[in-house]
């Protein structure tokens, strides 16, 4: 025992070390914050705890859990002596495609070179993204897609980015790739042991590579943890090696990825697909019977749930229905039954899955919430959103026992982590530690917050309130010239108010709408813009130095009510137990999400306001918007807005 003690402290002098000494030296500030942070999250790894960690803007959690994750391992190798177990790997999910290729390519790269200089570590730090086989190239399948367009007049673009499959096993290092020859050459979800490809198959060779001992993280996303996760439970083969510890970033995002793993549905593109592959198995019969029941069920279900305001998206039974689920649910069995052993096991199981979905809405399975959406051709979508997420995350992640790390800058919300933790079913878990990392930006000194005292209460989607936001944005963007990042929750809002100011302001306006990088981009470039965002914006989106020096909130953003909130209503005895427990910790955390687009480093000064008269000093919620932003210096005046901006700008702002 007393070893292990004097190994643990050697450990944490190391992080100090690290981080006071070697990080400097090589131009990065000692945060303390930051040195705090990976302590804790040392000390939970190696007590095989799960800790919750809010990390705010510009703390460098990434640093931290890495070095955390380095030193548990170096540090359990020489306590425990070189354990087999102690040599599995560490897994790091993230949400973002673009945090898993900044921690492949920038910090391991950077932490594993300082550490060997300085003779922390003896061996670079291994590291590889892993992901579905959607992903990658095979290479039989790639021969045959040249060869079949060899003779054909394709788009020259198209054309060049699938030749260079030959060099770029990973399709996502291609641009210009069309989605149709994605799904013609990537690894089909069931290798044949007769391919003549095999013994050379760059993905065989890839995930050799990802299984090797000296390994040390594999990063992949939360779908991918999740899909690994069900596979253990369900006895199946494990996409991930076996792993002594996990990270998850960007884990306010954990719910939803499984949201999406445990959910089903079925829509009109679904049945394509199907049809498509059929088609190639020469069952042309059979893909007539399955396109015409299915579709009718579709539309049928679509029509009975048609109002003149749209469709109803809370899912109801009706005598229409229920005789048309059932047909389809017939046709089905039988098609199955016809086709088993004529097809392969994979489409067999899309078959199936599509009998799933039927038989949850013919049911109407009390473990779903049973409900409908449209696509972009206003057709109808049958969804069914599991009411167990907490407990299989419970049963897939933390019942297995392994240390872990949750972080991300909104776990946090009003004063605890209840609301987190009964999303990712960490309630009962008694294992679970609980750390706040302050961000070290000086908010009060470098933000203000601005809740204006004449804000007017107008209907909501009134041209009343839509004139009203626009007077108080045309000011707020004339007083701080510009440098303006506008953030709505409603995209009509968003247009309105758009077309009232786009002739008024004497500033480059833009507005991004959804799937709009490249407009994002031109405001990065364009001096003194003023940009109208909603969506995606909110969160993951870099505005650094004075590009956003004022940030407007145009409404508190609360989730518009949907099935699946209707539902979550139930489980409580009183609306106002179910907004407080629920509506509010959502609102905010994405507003929490919001406010980080302010302040990007350390140097940074914006002014922040919030347009919605809830959050003023009289409002209903305004306890709770103070409780969950950072403390900032106050105005309910525009001249303090004038007045901040001055003081804190130079000359070169205005030109």
């Amino acid at each position: 025992m007393y070893y292990r003690k004097e190994y643990l402290k050697r450990a944490h002098r190391e992080i100090d070390t690290i981080f006071r000494v070697l990080f400097p030296e090589h131009g990065m500030a000692v945060r303390e914050e930051q040195i705090l942070l990976c302590h804790e999250m040392l000390d939970n790894l190696l007590g095989r705890n799960i800790a919750l960690c809010d990390a705010g803007v510009g703390i460098g959690k990434t640093y931290a859990y890495l070095v955390a994750c380095v030193l548990m391992r170096k540090y359990s190798l020489l306590a425990d002596g070189y354990s087999p177990y102690e040599q599995r790997p560490v897994v790091i999910s993230t949400s973002s495609i673009a945090l898993q290729k900044a921690i492949l390519t920038e910090y391991i790269p950077f932490l594993s070179r300082i550490l060997q200089e300085n003779g922390t570590i003896q061996a670079p730090i291994k590291a590889v993204i892993r992901k579905g086989k959607e992903h990658f190239v095979c290479d039989e399948r790639l021969e045959q897609r040249i060869v079949a367009i060899k003779e054909k007049n394709k788009n020259a673009l198209q054309k060049e980015a699938l030749l260079s499959l030959k060099e770029h096993y990973d399709m996502d290092e291609v641009s210009g790739l069309s989605g149709f020859d994605r799904r013609m050459v990537s690894v089909p979800k069931f290798c044949s042991r007769e391919c003549p490809k095999k013994g050379s198959c760059r993905y065989q060779q890839y995930l050799e590579h990802s299984r090797d001992d000296e390994m040390f993280i594999q990063i992949c996303n939360h779908n991918y943890l999740l899909a690994d996760g069900y596979h253990r439970l369900q006895d199946y083969r494990p996409l991930l090696k076996d792993y002594r510890a996990l990270i998850v970033d960007e884990a306010h995002k954990l719910p939803d990825a499984a949201k999406q793993m445990f959910g089903k549905s079925l829509c009109y593109d679904d049945i394509r697909e199907i049809c498509f592959y059929l088609g190639k198995e020469y069952q042309g019969l059979e893909i007539r019977k399955l396109s015409g029941t299915i579709r009718m069920v579709l539309d049928v279900i679509g029509e009975n749930h048609r109002t003149r305001y749209g469709v109803k998206e809370e899912f109801y039974m009706t005598e229409e229905c229920d005789m048309y689920l059932y047909e389809g649910i017939q046709t089905m069995n039988k098609i199955i039954e016809k086709l088993e052993k004529k097809i392969p096991k994979w489409i067999r199981n899309k078959l199936e899955e599509t009998r799933s979905v039927l038989e949850c809405f013919f049911h109407q399975d009390k473990k779903y919430v049973l409900h409908l959406k449209q696509d972009r051709e206003h057709r109808i979508i049958l969804c069914a959103s599991s009411r167990r997420i907490p407990q299989y995350l419970d049963q897939m992640l933390w019942s297995r026992g392994m240390g872990a790390i949750l972080t991300s800058g909104t776990l946090k919300t009003g004063q605890g982590f209840a609301h987190i933790r009964k999303m990712i079913g960490l309630q009962k878990v008694q294992r679970v530690r609980e750390y706040v990392a302050d961000s070290p930006f000086e908010y009060q000194r470098n933000c203000l917050l601005y809740l204006p005292k004449d804000l007017k209460k107008c209907r909501r989607g009134s041209q009343e309130e839509a004139e009203m936001i626009a007077d108080h944005i045309h000011s707020l963007i004339c007083s701080t010239y510009g440098h303006t990042l506008v953030l709505f929750t409603s995209y009509h809002l968003m247009g309105n108010v758009y077309q009232m100011l786009r002739d008024e302001i004497p500033f480059p306006m833009i507005e991004v709408w959804r799937h709009s990088p490249e407009e994002i981009t031109r405001f990065k470039q364009t001096d003194n813009a003023v940009l109208f965002a909603a969506g995606s914006c909110w969160e993951g989106v870099d505005f650094p130095g004075d590009m956003v020096s004022s940030l407007i909130i145009v409404k508190l953003p609360f989730a518009v009510p949907d099935p699946i909130s209707e539902a979550q209503k139930k489980e409580y005895d009183c609306l106002k137990d179910y907004i407080q427990a629920v509506v509010v910790p959502d609102m905010q955390k994405k507003l929490r999400q919001g406010f980080g687009r302010a302040l990007r480093t350390e140097t940074d000064t914006c002014v922040v306001t919030i347009l919605d008269e809830r959050a003023g000093e009289d409002g209903r919620y305004h306890e709770e918007v103070m409780c969950a932003l950072p403390k900032c210096k106050m105005a309910e005046d525009i001249k303090d807005v004038q007045r901040f901006i001055r003081n804190r700008k130079g000359v070169e702002y205005y030109l």
